[in-house]
């Protein structure tokens, strides 16, 4: 039975969905084209309708997870927006975040994993990552200009290596240590007073 057009994208769109959560969870190689598939609801064969090579879904699959990071970014910058840069840095650098594998940073989640893909998935990691330096930027209250602030570039490693390295571990205590770290020396070098909340 042919499926109309208007089903066949909400289908592609499930997929990308899917694709994004699945591959967060268990990397690009860890989960093969029939799983996929399954999770989304929909057969193996139905995949080279929709895309060209597994490839072709982790690029569109990494995009919808780095759109999914930002609106996580949005909302907390939603709730507090006081604070901004310290409305995301509590969001991201949270042990609610380091648990949550599926729907978290697909810098962390898929970083390693996009090194070692083609140059496709590089280019959308560094969209999404570019992106993510901007928002950093504003937030910061550093002009955005053509390239990231050095202050962006750091406060964004810190925040990755923070929480890589916070899932790397089974002792709770280390695991929260690092994020609550991070959270305080990424404000300093936003040039925060961690003290007062003031710019410097």
């Amino acid at each position: 039975m042919r499926v109309s057009r208007k089903q066949a994208e909400e289908n592609r769109e499930n997929v990308i969905n899917v694709a994004s959560r699945l591959f967060r969870e268990n990397g690009f190689d860890g989960i093969g084209l029939k799983d996929l598939m399954k999770g989304a609801g929909l057969t193996q064969g139905a995949f080279y309708k929709q895309f060209a090579s597994k490839e072709d879904l982790a690029v569109q699959a990494s995009s919808r997870a780095f759109e999914s990071a930002t609106r996580h970014w949005a909302s907390a910058v939603e709730a507090n927006p006081e604070d901004p840069l310290g409305a995301v840095l509590a969001f991201y650098l949270s042990m609610g975040h380091r648990e949550e594998k599926m729907d978290g940073c697909p810098i962390v989640a898929l970083g390693s994993d996009a090194a070692r893909q083609g140059s496709d998935v590089k280019a959308s990691f560094e969209t999404g990552i570019k992106r993510h330096l901007d928002i950093l930027d504003n937030l910061a209250g550093k002009p955005c200009g053509e390239n990231p602030s050095a202050t962006s570039m750091a406060v964004l490693s810190t925040m990755v290596g923070a929480l890589v390295l916070s899932r790397a571990v089974n002792d709770k205590a280390l695991s929260a240590g690092f994020l609550q770290a991070a959270a305080a020396n990424a404000l300093k070098v936003a040039g925060r007073d961690t003290e007062t909340g003031a710019n410097q």
